[in-house]
Formats: structure tokens, sequence, C-alpha cells
């Protein structure tokens, strides 16, 4: 594995400057097969959600405020899914180690963004599922078109605004340590332990981001899963309250398979800083392929419409 020490570099330095990635400590030599599991992921994730955007697109059926912001869902998935594959891939097939200062940074603003994103849509599409059950008869009228534009627009300026004050933050600070990474793709909490400098400002806004959205969030979800509870208790009959919780049984197998890893993986990085390497890069990368690849299997197998939309599509395709 290829070391770097280099003295203090920022962003005003003019050399080039390059961190180092890495692929599965150990495993060097058994990269080429350890990419293909890697490739058949990315391979589920790209297709999947994109076969549910095609469905959403083509069946008029499902021009619904639950399925447009499945559709945001599966945008946002294959955001995460194309930020991370061509420096995972491109490491584990051609050994190319080298990450550009500048493509570092970015693929760090994209990576975050759209991981924060998920957690944003999954909190609208709780909200959806609340007005759904609670208040079916306003339904149609709550959640509009323009509304739901409203939420997407604020969803992207809620990510970004995120973002960008922790990159510039990260972007200002010298790396004078080994420029090593511990992942093949470039996470904020790998890059800030690279940092010679006083990070009490950066720590303190990766704390208050924690708060904002791996805490708050599943809060706000959770909260309305207790309204939905409530209401469906007090006013469903047995066959009601079960349908009214199968339709939320995606959802909510979406947001555990978003949040446990998300969890997991700070936990790792806050508390288990001198465990195996090994595991460091596992919990990592289940965060960011569990969400893709799973979202469009489990809506695929959990919601009826869908199904039925794939089957058409595939019918139709066949009949060309």
């Amino acid at each position: 594995v290829l070391h770097l020490s280099m003295g203090p570099v920022t962003n005003t330095t003019h050399a080039p400057f390059y961190f180092i990635l890495t692929g599965i400590p150990g495993f060097e030599a058994s990269h080429i097969w350890i990419s293909i599991p890697f490739f058949c992921l990315y391979a589920i994730s790209i297709m999947g959600n994109t076969t549910i955007l095609a469905v959403i697109r083509i069946e008029p059926s499902l021009r619904q405020p639950m399925y447009l912001f499945l559709s945001m869902l599966a945008l946002t998935d294959l955001g995460l899914t194309l930020t991370t594959l061509p420096t995972v891939m491109q490491l584990f097939w051609f050994n190319i180690q080298k990450i550009r200062f500048e493509a570092c940074f970015a693929q760090f603003f994209f990576l975050h963004g759209f991981s924060f994103m998920e957690s944003s849509v999954l909190l609208a599409m709780s909200f959806d599922r609340y007005v759904a059950i609670c208040r079916p008869l306003h339904y149609a009228s709550i959640l509009t078109s323009e509304v739901i534009c409203r939420i997407g627009l604020a969803i992207i300026c809620r990510c970004v605004l995120a973002v960008l004050p922790s990159l510039f933050l990260l972007k200002r600070l010298p790396f004078c340590r080994s420029h090593l990474l511990s992942h093949s793709y470039c996470l904020h909490q790998d890059m800030i332990h690279l940092v010679c400098a006083d990070i009490r400002v950066n720590a303190w806004y990766g704390f208050a981001l924690v708060l904002l959205i791996i805490v708050m969030d599943p809060l706000l979800i959770v909260l309305s899963y207790v309204l939905i509870l409530k209401n469906v208790l007090s006013t469903a009959t047995r066959t009601e309250r079960f349908r009214a919780l199968n339709n939320c049984l995606s959802h909510f197998l979406a947001v555990l398979v978003l949040y446990v890893p998300m969890v997991g993986v700070s936990m790792t990085h806050r508390f288990a800083k001198h465990a195996s390497p090994l595991v460091h890069i596992i919990m990592a990368n289940i965060y960011l392929l569990a969400p893709p690849v799973m979202n469009p299997i489990i809506y695929s197998a959990k919601t009826k419409q869908i199904r039925q939309g794939i089957t058409r599509l595939l019918f139709q395709r066949k009949m060309h």
C-alpha cells in the first residue's frame, strides 16, 4: 500500500496533492475477486432504481404523492451509487489509489449530500404516510404537486446547506500527516483524521449535523408512526389496521436499512477507533451500499402497483 508523508498542504498549495485510497487491507491480491460482489451490488442498485423511475414515469396511475416521493428516493439512491462507483471499481480493477485533492472533496460533498438527502426523503415519506392514513379525505388537497415540488426543493437546499460548511471548514485546514484514507472513497470522518490542526470547530459542527439529521430525522419519523398507530388503533377495524400498517411496511424497512448502518458507522468511528480497519471498511460499505441496493427490492416486493408496473414494462419490451 502506498503511503505519502508530506508537509502541510491546503487548498492554496500549487503543487498537485493526492489522497491515497485503500481497498480491503490484507486482501490486495484478491481485489479482482472482491470486485465481483461489489460490481453485482452496484449493478443491482443502478438497474433497480432505474426500473423504479421508469415504472413511475410510464404508469399514469403512479402519479401519486407516495410514488413521487419514491422516485425522489430512487434518484437519491442512484446519486449515492454513482458517487462511489468510479473510485471503488477503479481501485479494485486497476489498483488506482490516487485521487486529486479537488476530486476527493467533490466526492465527499456528493457522498454526504446524497446520504443526508436519503434521510430527508424518508422523513418526507413518513409525512406522506401520516397524511394518507390519518387525514385520508384531505390527502389530495394537502399533498398537491406544488407542495411536493416545494418539499423536494427544501430537501435539496437543506442537504446542500448542511454539507457545504463542513466542506469549507475542512478544506481550509492543512493535511500534514500520511494522506492515506481508510476507504476506497472520501468520507469526512476519515479525512478529518489526517488534519494536523485544531479541529474543534469541525467537531462541533459535525456534532450539530448528527443532532440535526441522524437524531432529529429518525425522531420525527418515530413521532409520525406513533401518531399513525394512535389513529389506526382508535378508529379502524382489524382489517383496516392490517391494511394501513402493511402500507407503511416498505417505508419502515427502508428507514431501518438507512439508519441502522448510519448509526453503526458513526459509532464505529467515534467509539471504536482502535478496532480492526476491516471493521471500519465493512461498516462503511454497508452504510453506503445497503440503501441503494435494498430499497428497490423492498418496494418491488412489498408494493403491488410497482410489481404490476414492472411486469407491464417487461412485457412491453418483449413485445417490441
